[in-house]
């Protein structure tokens, strides 16, 4: 396992020397079409940002992570929703729906001792927040961040600016 030096210097650019948008256009496509599915609000944006904010969290991506915590600002989130979500479960600022949403997304992310990673209880448990419709966009907004974490954790965008602003 790899050790990360706690001293060392942070990188100020990106990983890549190249944007991935203009190596592979199509990734301004495919963003857009899922930014475009999970604004069908079925689910609340705040939601999303929060369960997406959660996700970068868990998989220790700190531009996710500002990212996300930007987006909840502008939506005029405070800051201790914003701060709690680290710690939702035992905090008292979430909605059920929002508590389970949160929970899907770390049941998605991480790794379960006991066999299968979202359980039917934990669906269950889902599906009494959320009609088919919304719970299908929320299926989308944990795979669009999945598929975003990938990006982040290998191009390592720098925190704080656009995924493009980095490379210019």
């Amino acid at each position: 396992m790899e050790t990360r030096s706690i001293t060392a210097e942070v990188p100020t650019g990106p990983r890549m020397s190249e944007d991935p948008v203009e190596l592979v256009p199509e990734l301004a496509e495919v963003s857009a079409a899922l930014f475009k599915a999970t604004g069908n609000r079925s689910v609340p944006r705040t939601t999303i940002s929060l369960v997406q904010l959660r996700a970068g969290q868990i998989v220790g991506n700190t531009y996710l992570t500002v990212l996300h915590t930007g987006f909840l600002r502008k939506a005029g989130e405070s800051e201790e929703r914003i701060t709690a979500v680290a710690s939702w479960q035992d905090a008292p600022y979430f909605t059920g729906a929002e508590r389970a949403a949160l929970a899907l997304v770390e049941a998605v992310l991480q790794p379960s001792a006991h066999g299968e990673r979202v359980s039917d209880e934990l669906y269950a448990q889902v599906a009494e927040h959320y009609d088919p419709k919304a719970l299908a966009t929320l299926t989308i907004a944990i795979g669009q961040v999945n598929f975003f974490i990938a990006v982040a954790l290998i191009a390592k965008p720098v925190p704080g600016r656009s995924f493009t602003d980095p490379w210019k």
